[in-house]
């Protein structure tokens, strides 16, 4: 032994994406998402025993220096919490003008990901009614 602790593999290979039209629409038609005030996740279970991140940066989010700092500041979030992640395939879209702060990024991650767990390991909520 060399006196290295072994430290988790955090690399983003192209294993951990959703690359074809089929994965997102699955996440897609699962109909289980959560969102935050900078970004909305959608979800689907997988049984590979890994997370998988599919971004869905539109337009609306700015020009293409503003997308691209989007897709990278998510993409390196989802690099550094793929390991206390839970076994699902996720879409994220952002919300609001300019992309938020890696530590932002990471907060939003764990929180919308445990959410939707959640949500898929409990079936879905009731929608409430106001009745008279």
């Amino acid at each position: 032994m060399n006196g290295r602790r072994s430290m988790p593999n955090r690399r983003f290979t192209k294993k951990m994406r959703l690359l074809r039209s089929s994965e997102f629409e699955r996440v897609f038609a699962a109909r289980t998402s959560a969102g935050d005030g900078s970004m909305l996740m959608y979800g689907a279970t997988n049984k590979l025993g890994h997370p998988r991140l599919g971004l869905t940066v539109s337009r609306k989010a700015g020009g293409a220096v503003v997308r691209n700092r989007w897709k990278r500041v998510v993409r390196e979030a989802f690099r550094l919490a793929q390991h206390d992640l839970p076994c699902l395939d996720v879409v994220c879209l952002p919300r609001g003008p300019a992309a938020p702060t890696l530590q932002q990024m990471l907060a939003s991650f764990s929180k919308l990901a445990a959410r939707i767990d959640k949500q898929l390991r409990c079936g879905p909520q009731p929608t409430r009614r106001n009745t008279p």
